[in-house]
């Protein structure tokens, strides 16, 4: 699965996902820093990525649900730090084999 981390996210949480199952880029990797996220969802496509994992909570509000290029999760959590992400790694994995539909699904610290 390929999967891109939003420039919020820690890059270490990279090092998380197994190497064998998962391509995983950060928005750095690809040299897309300060790109707003309705470019990047194109660039998503483009690039044929299949999920987005981001902390921002309000882009759900901010896009077309129905024309997501991808499914994207919403790390929901007190701080963006690599302490409050990292516990939720296996909830992310968990999720990503189960759901192949191009759709938001929130990722809470309280799951």
């Amino acid at each position: 699965m390929k999967i891109l981390l939003d420039e919020n996210i820690d890059v270490r949480f990279k090092r998380l996902f197994p190497a064998d199952s998962h391509e995983v880029y950060t928005v750095r990797d690809m040299g897309w820093n300060g790109v707003k996220n309705g470019t990047l969802l194109k660039l998503l496509e483009e690039h044929k990525f299949d999920c987005w994992i981001i902390v921002d909570k309000n882009l759900p509000y901010q896009q077309n649900v129905n024309k997501l290029p991808c499914l994207i999760l919403v790390l929901d959590v007190l701080r963006n730090t690599l302490k409050h992400i990292a516990p939720l790694i296996l909830i992310v994995l968990a999720r990503l084999s189960e759901v192949a539909e191009k759709k938001i699904i929130v990722i809470s610290e309280d799951n």
